[in-house]
């Protein structure tokens, strides 16, 4: 069974060990994370503070951008796109990753302490009940600060996320005990 995480599309680009799991990983990202690639690749601005790593990240994001430009995963996205909140058909890497594209929408609830791409993504964790995996401490700070209901591992966790992770039983506390 894969192992599914919402998460930023530039953040499959930057990690390099993403792309290298010890088990089967479904990766799910808002349509609008793919978008920023595009703009990263485009923009002037470096991706990353070192230039060897900057070049090596935006040959990545390439990488990226040309996987999700072939036609037939074009194609899923496309279709996926037609209705709000739709998931595209899996777009296969390799044999142990795929991705799946969601048309998620914005929406005011939380769109006022979270930037848009945030506030896709926690939205798509919420809707799907998936973990999202960030590499932001800011916006995990976030999540606990707002008490949004999605569960967050941050990256440098992902190898626990795969092989072990939370379950949402674990999450429950038992009946009669605080919070605190």
């Amino acid at each position: 069974m894969r192992r599914r995480f919402v998460i930023e599309a530039v953040l499959v680009a930057t990690y390099g060990h993403l792309l290298v799991p010890s088990r089967p990983i479904e990766y799910i990202m808002p349509y609008s994370s793919i978008a920023e690639l595009y703009e990263m690749r485009d923009g002037s601005d470096p991706v990353m503070d070192d230039p060897d790593d900057d070049g090596h990240v935006k040959g990545k994001i390439n990488e990226l951008i040309a996987f999700f430009e072939d036609s037939l995963n074009r194609k899923k996205i496309e279709k996926a796109m037609q209705v709000p909140w739709k998931e595209s058909s899996p777009l296969l890497l390799n044999d142990k990753i795929q991705f799946t594209v969601v048309h998620a929408v914005d929406n005011a609830h939380y769109g006022e302490m979270f930037d848009p791409i945030e506030t896709e993504l926690l939205l798509t964790g919420l809707r799907l009940n998936v973990p999202l995996l960030s590499d932001q401490f800011e916006f995990q700070d976030k999540l606990i600060e707002a008490e949004v209901p999605v569960q967050i591992y941050d990256i440098e966790d992902f190898e626990f996320a795969v092989e072990e992770g939370i379950s949402s039983d674990d999450m429950e506390l038992p009946q009669g005990s605080d919070r605190f």
